[in-house]
This record gives C-alpha cells, structure tokens and sequence, in this order.
C-alpha cells in the first residue's frame, strides 16, 4: 500500500477535499464520542497550516439516501471548531449551490464541513456525476476515512476518478502501516486473537493468517461451533451447523500448518444472556445441556495470557463473550489488560474496531495500546487480504505533488 501521502503534498493555496470519518455517536445534538475526530485532527492541521482551504466531507448513520434531521453533521462542525480552537463553516447540503458557493468563498487557513453524504442516494451508489460535483469543489483529495476505505462509495472511490492527485491522510497512512507491517514482517512470535459470534464471520481472517501467525487464540461466540466439530456438548450455546465441518477444517488445517491454534478451557454459562442470569464457570468438556457459553473463563484468560505474554506482535479483532451485557465482558477486559501489558514489555499491540476498542476503552487502557483502528469492517477485511477499494484508488508514492 505505497500511496501518495499529505505529508508529501504541499496544500497552500489550495482547497483540498477530506474524506474523513466523523461517523460518531450523537445524543442530544452532542457529540458522546470524538475519538475519530480526534485522530483526524493532524490531517486538517496539515492542510489549514500550509496555507490551504479544508473541505471535510462524511457520512453519520444510515439515513438510506434522504435527509434525516438527527443524522445531520451540524452539531459535528460545533464540535470540530473547538477541537481545532477555530471556526468551521458548516454547509447544509454536500454537493449544490450553497455548497459550491462555500467551497469558493473560503480563504487559506479556513475549514468547511459539508452535510451528510449519505443523504444523497448516489453515494452509497457510487454514482460518477454525484462524485464528479464533489470532486469539483476542490483541486486535491485526501482520504483519511480507513473506516470506510472498504467502501466503494462516490466520496471514497469514485471521486480519484476527477482528480490529478489522490493522498492518503495520517490516520489512513498510520492504519495501514501497522496492519500491514502486521501481516508483511511482524516482529516473532506473531500472535492474532479472533473472537465474535460467529466463524463465517472470520472465516477468510483465519484462512489469511494461518500462514503469518505463530498462535492463534480463538474465543467468543465462534468457539462453539469448533467445539460441535469436536463432538462436544454444547448445550444452548451460539452454533453455526452449516460451518461445523468448515470448522472440522479448519481444525485439521491447524494441526497441518503448526500453529499453536488455540480454543477456550472454560466458559462462563448461564441459561441466557441476562444480567441477572444465573452463571456457571464450567470446563469446556462439561457444558450442562440447558446453559450457553457466554464468555471465556479464568483458565482460558490465564491460558491465553501465558501465550500472549512471549509474543511480540499481537492483533486482536473481536470480543471474547457477550460483551454488551456486563456480566459478561469480564473475559474480554481482563484480555484486553493482558495487551497492555504486553505493550509495556515492548510489544506492538494492535486492536480492531468495533467492539474490540470499545472493550479496551472500557477497561481503561486504551493510551497503553500500541495502534487501536478506526474502521471494524475495514481492518477486518484488510486482514483478509482483501484490496480495499479507497486505498487502491489513491496515487501511488512515485507522483510528488
């Protein structure tokens, strides 16, 4: 992924379209959680200190194509202006006369947010005339939205297609250095933890890795469905039969590659996933048939912890249990504490998105991480060796600006 960066462009004097990432959580016109905003920040300072002319364009939501008043960036420019302590000129609509108008008053120095992209239909559709109006508000493109990278939407993909030069942000440009230093030449042993509900849903991340890693430790939902390939009694537990002889597979396929493939030793069971549920902490071996597995156990975090404690480089993509219910997320946390101190031994320590950030914000060690990635979808396709449409349409670093 050797992309054209801003660090290479010099932006004075120009208007320089952004696709960032400010799809974030609002309440109450407020926005709850600014941290993509937040790792943005030395992209816009970038362009705004060399003398050029921001126009930041996102998504917020799933508006499907028509405006939608709680869906609007306008609380978002608020936000921004006191994160960057300057104004930001909001336009209501992100193609169209206003913002036309906007884009060409602005002066060097200055930010404008444009509405949601998604209320128009055509973004999502990748439509060439949506993202040619879009491309001509500015005279340069800069993507930093990796979590929308694996997208091919008009402001991700489409839009390259109408400039000279396409750059890839700080954030995009540090998203994939450490996903793909990971997967190109990581420091031994080489450790993934994938977790989630269900197999199908990593199916293509285990097949990718089997290849680069040393161990990989399996928790969460998915767990179930290789311990039903293994003749185990499961109980109620989460179950995908359509994958047992996937799992069956995979299972053989670990064995033959010489991973250290490792599943949870015990669970935590009760008869459902409620916090005032009953619980058991049973051995993988001896699920009742009326409980489900819910959450890894104590030995499991131990026997995952011994593994992750002489790796080097460690990737984590998915929770260990139900983590949205707090009884339990306790196997999940105490994971993600065992990442932060492996990053305090000199480890690099990379976390998906998604739940899996969520969850290291919870247990209160998200600055002892060594790289947390903005985008679910996107790490988890890139981690699939899958070529995600909004890199691959930037310029390649051989063409200076």
């Amino acid at each position: 992924m050797n992309k054209l960066s801003i660090r290479d462009v010099n932006c004075s004097g120009k208007k320089v379209l952004v696709r960032v990432d400010f799809n974030v959580p609002l309440e109450n016109g407020r926005v709850t959680d600014d941290t993509r905003m937040v790792e943005s920040l030395p992209t816009i300072k970038k362009i705004l200190d060399d003398g050029g002319r921001a126009i930041l364009c996102s998504h917020l939501g799933r508006p499907k194509g028509k405006p939608v008043p709680d869906m609007s960036l306008h609380p978002v420019a608020e936000h921004l202006a006191d994160l960057l302590g300057r104004p930001v000129k909001f336009a209501s609509d992100c193609v169209g006369p206003e913002a036309e108008q906007k884009a060409a008053d602005l002066r060097n120095g200055q930010c404008l947010l444009l509405e949601n992209l998604r209320f128009h239909p055509e973004e999502e559709a990748n439509d060439p005339e949506f993202a040619r109006k879009l491309a001509g508000l500015a005279d340069l493109y800069v993507n930093d939205a990796f979590g929308s990278a694996h997208r091919a939407h008009a402001s991700t993909e489409g839009v390259t297609r109408y400039f000279d030069k396409s750059a890839a942000g700080f954030l995009m440009e540090k998203e994939l250095q450490y996903l793909g230093q990971a997967l190109a030449d990581p420091k031994r042993p080489f450790t993934a933890i994938l977790g989630g509900a269900k197999i199908s849903g990593k199916i293509d991340v285990i097949n990718n890795l089997f290849d680069k890693v040393d161990n990989l430790l399996i928790g969460g939902g998915m767990a179930f469905t290789f311990f039903k390939a293994m003749g185990k009694e499961i109980g109620h537990s989460l179950l995908e039969k359509d994958k047992v002889e996937l799992a069956r597979q995979i299972l053989e396929k670990a064995k033959r590659a010489k991973v250290g493939f490792l599943l949870p030793v015990d669970c935590v069971a009760a008869t459902e996933p409620k916090e005032d549920a009953q619980v058991q902490i049973v051995d993988v071996d001896h699920i009742p048939a009326d409980l489900m597995g819910l959450d890894v156990g104590p030995k499991t975090v131990q026997k995952f912890a011994d593994v992750i404690r002489q790796s080097k480089t460690i990737l984590w993509n998915g929770p260990m249990g139900v983590f949205e219910v707090e009884k339990y997320s306790m196997g999940t946390v105490a994971l993600a504490g065992k990442l932060a101190d492996a990053t305090d031994r000199g480890a690099t320590t990379i976390v998906g998105g998604g739940d899996t950030s969520a969850a290291v914000v919870k247990a209160g060690v998200k600055n002892r991480i060594t790289h947390i990635s903005t985008g679910g979808g996107a790490s988890l396709e890139f981690l699939e060796g899958k070529t995600l449409p909004g890199v691959a349409a930037l310029t390649d670093a051989a063409v200076k600006v």
